[in-house]
């Protein structure tokens, strides 16, 4: 018989797959202990970084956290010792315009930076060198502005660049390169794709599956590749001024289907739910933009900020398709009982028992309906966002939660209650009042077809509610739309999805749809090919939406995962914000710049942020001792006015990307 011996150090091939994919459990959880409640409690301002002469731009941590990296309009790029409180160096950099993004190359020892800039070049500079403000590498590939750089973490000498100009390049340093030549280092065009008007505007690689990269346009969508699939052309081919020589000769047309042949089965679309249109003459011209994503540090979700509107979560292992008009089997509830054979009164005392809450959740409850009544809609739905939280099996909760958001309407507002509505009917197909919100969230959102549908099964399931009044009003609203259209009256993507009181109809992020109302002279259709079309229609929605900043100024607005339970993220009014996971309150506002924050980078290891934006300094923040004598200076203490005072911005001052004032010289 063998008998067994155990080797230090030796771990068996479990345990091994384990580390390569998750990396180290000790890893996980000082990382799950980075953003403990007691230090986001206690976070302040600790340090001002004062030495650049212009806007901060872009935020970079080294991989350790030793180092902080600064780009700025001043064309330098400085290096802190955040904990000595100290400068380590400053790169006097030969660019011409403002610094967008810096990067440490992974691998190197924190040795190698690259940066870019509207210049639109790109260089390559070593630390170590004695004269390290000359480039070891340069690039002047891109024909517009270089908007975002990204790497890998286990890619050494390896970077991606997107520029204004639609090119997605990729570089390898230790090749030879020679600029605008054959060389191929475009990944992807997307003036093939969309328009001679894509700009590409942010770049993401996932960090466990680095052949997945995340590119963000001046759109709504997220698209998500498999540069495996991808073959590289070079500039000459992929850039616009090429392109709109081909299309002035008639060979635009095959040069364009071959890309998008390539592109078939190696591309997703993510898009919040309310900006879907099966209808290829309503894609109304692109009024969104994305101005950062970025991935956990898992690689299974994909956090998106979209300008002039919120930001959203995707999960990009499970994604979902958007949800409108999916009503469950009636005849069998979720308790598993035939309610369709049962008396009246039997079948009221069962849907009592399924809507009857804990006692511990029925605060939450009392407290947002009281909210509810006075109209404060962003703390009602906190409140039953917390009790859903505890309760997720009440149906009353989530539709609560729906009618409060339809009265808010703030962006997204309306399809947020279509998926509540649709939580609600699935917890209780029997919930006469969520079949009801339901049709109504659709009218409104323009969804008049399937709100027509909604409500004819409503009276079907429950005829006695033929002569409801409500039922009555919205079947009238309901026929005249579509008497007035002359079609199902479905409005375009990317419309205000409200209930039209608040609508701007002049707005360039969107006309007011609330009433339903459409018009081919209202829209300037975008010229989009059957494959980006296809695109658009499949691309899957949002998981989790955080509400409450402002981003309608400039394009370079960032959003970060804090750990693994919080999101933050700058804002047009010299604030950042944390949201709170799972439930996505706003759990804390800090004042953070005179005008407005771009920048909020997280150390990749302890409780600590670096932010900034307009502002010349880089602030640092980190929990404080817990002392009577601490009281927070830069924490916002009204939280409510500051959002209000956001949504309103949002649909005054819409997001422009010609902007020119003096707040936007990084736009």
């Amino acid at each position: 018989m063998y008998s067994q011996r155990f080797y230090p150090g030796t771990r068996n091939s479990t345990a091994l797959i384990f580390d390569r994919q998750y990396g180290n459990i000790d890893s996980i959880v000082c990382h799950r202990l980075q953003t403990c409640k007691p230090y986001i409690e206690r976070l302040e301002l600790e340090l001002i970084l004062e030495g650049h002469n212009g806007c901060v731009n872009c935020l970079e941590w080294s991989d350790t956290g030793q180092v902080l990296a600064s780009g700025s309009d001043d064309q330098e790029v400085i290096l802190w010792d955040v904990f000595r409180k100290r400068k380590i160096a400053c790169l006097h950099t030969p660019h011409k315009g403002n610094i967008f993004s810096v990067k440490f190359l992974p691998k190197t020892n924190n040795n190698l930076i690259v940066s870019g800039a509207a210049d639109k070049s790109i260089f390559v500079f070593d630390l170590n060198r004695r004269n390290n403000e000359v480039p070891i590498w340069s690039c002047q590939c891109h024909w517009s502005r270089v908007k975002r750089l990204a790497t890998a973490p286990d890619i050494p000498f390896n970077f991606w660049s997107a520029g204004e100009d639609g090119n997605i390049l990729q570089f390898d340093i230790r090749e030879p390169h020679r600029c605008k030549s054959d060389d191929k280092v475009v990944l992807i065009n997307l003036s093939r794709q969309i328009s001679n008007n894509a700009e590409a505007k942010c770049i993401a690689v996932n960090p466990r599956r680095p052949e997945l990269i995340a590119v963000g346009a001046n759109d709504a969508f997220a698209r998500l590749y498999d540069r495996r699939m991808l073959r590289l052309d070079s500039v000459e081919i992929g850039s616009r001024r090429v392109r709109d020589l081909n299309s002035a000769n008639g060979n635009a047309s095959s040069i364009d289907q071959q890309a998008n042949q390539s592109l078939k089965n190696c591309v997703t679309y993510f898009c919040p739910g309310q900006y879907y249109n099966n209808n290829p003459k309503l894609h109304g011209r692109d009024i969104k933009a994305i101005t950062y994503l970025t991935f956990n540090q898992y690689g299974n979700e994909l956090l998106v900020n979209m300008g002039a509107e919120h930001i959203y979560l995707y999960d990009i292992n499970n994604p979902v398709d958007p949800i409108f008009l999916n009503l469950p089997d009636y005849k069998t509830s979720s308790l598993g009982i035939n309610e369709t054979t049962m008396s009246g009164g039997i079948e009221d005392q069962i849907t009592i028992v399924k809507r009857k809450l804990p006692e511990n959740v029925e605060s939450f409850k009392k407290m947002g309906n009281d909210y509810l009544e006075n109209e404060k809609y962003l703390r009602a739905i906190d409140q039953y966002s917390e009790a859903i939280e505890i309760a997720p099996f009440c149906p009353i909760l989530y539709l609560n939660r729906a009618t409060a958001l339809m009265r808010r309407s703030w962006y997204g507002d309306v399809y947020a209650a279509i998926r509540d509505c649709h939580k609600a009917l699935n917890l209780d197909p029997s919930y006469i009042k969520a079949h009801f919100r339901l049709a109504r969230a659709l009218f409104f959102l323009g969804k008049t077809k399937e709100a027509d549908e909604c409500l004819t099964e409503l009276i079907k399931r429950f005829p006695s509610y033929e002569s409801n009044h409500g039922v009555m009003m919205l079947k009238k609203e309901i026929n005249e739309r579509i008497s007035n259209n002359g079609n199902n009256g479905s409005t375009i993507v990317g419309g205000n999805n409200g209930n039209g009181s608040n609508g701007n109809s002049n707005s360039s992020t969107g006309g007011n749809v609330g009433n339903g109302s459409e018009s081919d002279s209202d829209f300037l259709p975008l010229d989009i090919n059957d494959f980006e079309w296809n695109c658009r229609i499949n691309a899957k929605d949002y998981q989790q939406r955080f509400v409450g900043h402002c981003n309608t100024t400039t394009d370079i607005k960032e959003a970060n995962f804090f750990g693994d339970d919080y999101i933050v993220a700058g804002s047009d009014d010299g604030n950042f914000f944390i949201w709170e996971r799972p439930n996505n309150i706003i759990k804390s506002v800090f004042k953070a710049d005179m005008a407005i924050v771009n920048c909020v980078q997280p150390h990749p290891n302890i409780c600590l942020l670096a932010t900034s934006g307009i502002d010349q300094e880089i602030k640092i923040w980190s929990p404080v001792a817990n002392t009577l004598e601490n009281k927070s200076v830069n924490r916002v203490q009204y939280i409510d006015s500051v959002v209000d005072s956001n949504q309103q911005k949002m649909k005054t001052d819409p997001f422009d990307l010609n902007t020119n004032s003096s707040f936007c010289r990084s736009s």
